[in-house]
């Protein structure tokens, strides 16, 4: 399991994914602050989180395409030297007294977009840089660094807002952008030759419907992708809305401190994933779609069990038994993507996925 950190591409990988995902955490909540601070509106607030989330419903598909025609490690260099100038001249705008909500929604519309396009290719280059008897474990140590990213950052804020304004988190988030850029330039990256690529570069927009055209057929007739596609689509359907808002209301209504409880389960669930996030490696040699089948089974258990709880032990037991289901799924879906996706439909097959979670996630809420 810890031979993969002998590993130096995946060691630049993995510090900068996770410097910049922490990052993207802090400007995040600063541009949730920022909105509220403007607008004193919860719909404008919304607003700004409408601005984050499209750009992956109208060009999560294209940007896998992206990801399968171009030279990643290139494309990911250009996009972080690109993010970074747009954040920190949303600071200087603060700094100068100029900035106005639509500078937010705009800002976040276009770091998202660019989101789009990175994400799919920065998934790509794991399976290029680490062996297939290192990605269990690689796999592992990049999503508890997410989840420890997503846990700690919070309070990071806190400690920050106590000295600065949240305007300063897109200067910090640019800087996570160069740290990226750097560490990305360092990689030794071998891609094949790109079957995806263009051939005729006259009608992109037909190309673009083609290659997608043709990775789902592709996908349609993989079993076990299909499965992996259809059953995420349905467990995110059910889940998002009991997790996120559910859990929250449930809580709030139950008990005194009710946003002091739901924050401390948030963390008691990151600290658990964490847990069998490191774990897993040592117990699975291999994931396959029945062990996704079952971490799902034990992640919805979890739920259903949120579902019937009326005590505080309870709730916290149910949260417990989501969080030992919630990784070995998200992991074995990653492995699985990286085991039965061809190279040259790496890009499209995270897109797709990515896809389907934010449609579904959507359609919760």
């Amino acid at each position: 399991m810890l031979q993969v950190w002998q590993n130096k591409n995946f060691v630049f990988y993995f510090w900068g994914g996770l410097i910049s995902r922490t990052g993207d955490i802090l400007s995040g909540l600063a541009f949730l602050f920022l909105a509220q601070e403007m607008t004193q509106s919860a719909l404008a607030t919304t607003g700004v989180v409408i601005a984050e989330t499209a750009p992956y419903l109208l060009f999560g598909l294209v940007g896998g395409v992206v990801a399968d025609w171009v030279d990643k490690k290139r494309l990911l260099v250009w996009i972080d030297s690109l993010r970074a100038p747009i954040m920190l001249s949303v600071f200087a705008v603060h700094q100068f007294g100029m900035l106005t909500y639509w500078h937010l929604i705009i800002a976040g519309f276009v770091i998202q977009s660019f989101g789009s396009f990175f994400n799919p290719a920065h998934r790509a280059v794991l399976p290029l840089i680490v062996s297939e008897s290192e990605r269990i474990a690689a796999n592992g140590f990049i999503d508890s660094a997410v989840r420890g990213a997503t846990v700690t950052s919070p309070l990071i804020t806190v400690f920050l807002l106590k000295f600065t304004s949240p305007a300063v988190f897109f200067a910090i988030d640019a800087a996570t952008y160069v740290c990226s850029a750097v560490l990305l330039l360092l990689l030794q990256v071998k891609e094949a030759g790109m079957s995806g690529s263009r051939e005729n570069k006259n009608n992109v927009f037909f190309e673009i419907r083609d290659s997608l055209v043709d990775f789902f057929k592709w996908a349609v007739a993989e079993k076990t992708i299909r499965r992996l596609f259809v059953t995420t689509f349905l467990i995110v359907l059910f889940n998002t809305w009991v997790w996120e808002v559910g859990l929250f209301l449930q809580v709030k209504q139950t008990f005194p401190d009710g946003e002091v409880w739901y924050s401390t389960l948030q963390g008691w669930f990151g600290g658990i994933v964490i847990l069998v996030n490191i774990l897993i490696p040592f117990l699975f040699k291999r994931l396959t779609i029945r062990t996704y089948l079952y971490g799902s089974f034990i992640w919805g258990a979890g739920i259903l069990a949120l579902g019937l709880a009326d005590r505080l032990p309870i709730i916290f037991a149910s949260v417990l038994i989501a969080g030992l289901g919630q990784p070995l799924a998200g992991l074995s879906r990653v492995s699985l993507l990286q085991q039965f996706v061809p190279e040259d439909k790496m890009g499209r097959g995270f897109s797709v996925n990515a896809m389907l979670l934010y449609l579904a996630n959507v359609i919760s809420l």
